[in-house]
């Protein structure tokens, strides 16, 4: 276990730092996701010494939304102030999503 969360740790650590290089366009986080996934693929890392740990974070996802919830409540007067933007961008984005994966799942089976 201590294993794999060091192996985390030394990818997030990597990620981040490639982050800060390139000017913060895309996080950290998802830098080191991806070359860990790299990794993996390369068979750099072995994937079995990070099941155990990857299982264990999985099954106690809960705790990582409890910073978020509080943040959420801490947050709630300017939620209610902008409730009304808030709503009509979740609409108009799921709208856009839903109408892009048409059209792509459209394009594949007419490639098909």
């Amino acid at each position: 276990m201590i294993y794999g969360l060091f192996i985390l740790s030394v990818f997030y650590l990597i990620g981040t730092f490639i982050s800060k290089i390139t000017g913060e366009i895309i996080p950290g986080s998802v830098i080191g996701m991806l070359v860990l996934f790299l990794a993996l693929q390369l068979k750099i890392i072995n994937a079995d010494k990070l099941r155990k740990t990857a299982n264990s974070l999985t099954k106690n996802m809960a705790l990582f939304f409890v910073p978020v919830g509080v943040g959420i409540m801490a947050s709630i007067h300017l939620i209610t102030d902008y409730l009304s933007i808030i709503i009509l961008t979740c609409i108009i984005s799921t709208l856009l999503i839903i109408t892009t994966v048409a059209l792509i799942q459209q394009l594949f089976e007419k490639w098909k």
